[in-house]
């Protein structure tokens, strides 16, 4: 589908509007009980929004880059949980696109059409072992961090590859001998059924595992996604702490009048604005650098502007009773998962000697 200023304001305010309407009045009771109404994923589906990535021959919306970030960004300051869904099945419709294989070419209208979604690891360890049996691949072990969504799966796992113990990513259903384990219980993310699974001894064909090229292409995907969600935290903590700001008061005046806090919402804005910017820029470029750049810029920024609406909500920021609390322990995430910032700064370093 070819972008347009016009079209992606449009998607944006679809988004926005369901985010406003459907996630942000439900957060506090999900973070509560640790999962999502079904209904909201199943809505996410009727709209189209597992099948963002999904090419418009299989029935997707094609969405480029550029589409794909600014929905998350919405999505995310609803609810996050909810815009990792839909990163999960766009990570899987890039692993599976181009494929020749004619059960990926169903699983791809399937999450098109709402019916099915993707599962990914959200921090690949690589404890799954691939070996090779004549022309198949043999899949053994656990697979940890595995954000698992609502309805039939489409599972993408990472794996080492015998003889050479090369990494490998692998789409397989969640109907093959896969065996769920003990759900991970996190500071955020609550409403995420994230959790171990083992995979026993699955058998599955050459086209079940990711060519290099499109490897690239997931990551790309799941970094830029990481990144607009993370922008999604941090606006969110924004508006919450500028909100506050301009009903509470001391010494008779608004928390707004005093210098400190002027200070504290400009450099807030400042750098929600220009994480904006920045993951704007990488969903135009094609490098896995700008992504990588983007992801560590808006994740770090959105932990920093969470923790700066902590300060300003003061001993009332560190209360379940108030929604910043939330905002920080979600946007601690985006840190960690889809790529450490650690291995990000690693990973730009590196590219500033590429050739």
């Amino acid at each position: 589908m070819q972008e347009t200023i016009e079209g992606l304001h449009e998607i944006r305010e679809l988004a926005a509007q369901f985010a406003a309407e459907r996630l942000r009045p439900n957060v506090e009771r999900w973070d509560h009980e640790r999962a999502l109404d079904e209904q909201a994923p199943a809505q996410l589906g009727e709209l189209g929004f597992h099948g963002m990535m999904v090419p418009e021959a299989q029935g997707g919306l094609g969405f480029g880059a550029a589409s794909f970030v600014a929905v998350l960004e919405e999505i995310a300051w609803g609810e996050p949980a909810a815009a990792f869904l839909l990163l999960s099945s766009a990570a899987v419709a890039t692993a599976l696109t181009g494929s020749r294989d004619a059960s990926h070419a169903q699983w791809l209208a399937g999450l098109a059409a709402g019916a099915r979604c993707g599962a990914i690891e959200l921090a690949r360890e690589y404890r799954l072992e691939a070996q090779r049996e004549g022309s198949a691949w043999r899949l053994h072990g656990e697979a940890r961090w595995v954000l698992r969504g609502h309805g039939q799966e489409i599972l993408l796992l990472g794996a080492t590859a015998a003889p050479d113990a090369a990494r490998a990513l692998f789409v397989l259903a969640a109907n093959e001998p896969i065996r769920g384990g003990k759900r991970e219980t996190m500071i955020g993310l609550r409403a995420a059924r994230i959790e171990a699974t083992a995979v026993e001894r699955v058998t599955l064909s050459e086209s079940a595992r990711v060519d290099s090229a499109r490897v690239r292409d997931v990551e790309r995907i799941e970094r830029l996604g990481t990144a607009a969600i993370a922008i999604g935290i941090a606006r969110a903590a924004l508006e919450h702490a500028r909100a506050y700001a301009n009903i509470r008061e001391q010494f008779g005046r608004r928390l707004r009048r005093f210098a400190g806090i002027q200070a504290k919402l400009a450099d807030m804005d400042t750098r929600v604005a220009a994480a904006h910017a920045l993951v704007g820029q990488a969903a135009i470029e094609t490098t896995g650098t700008a992504a990588a750049r983007a992801k560590l810029f808006a994740s770090e920024t959105a932990m920093w502007v969470s923790t700066q609406a902590v300060q300003i909500f003061g001993g009332y920021g560190y209360m379940r009773d108030y929604p910043v609390e939330k905002t920080m322990r979600d946007a601690k995430t985006t840190e960690i998962l889809t790529g450490s910032s650690e291995d990000l700064r690693a990973l730009i370093a590196e590219g500033l000697y590429a050739d």
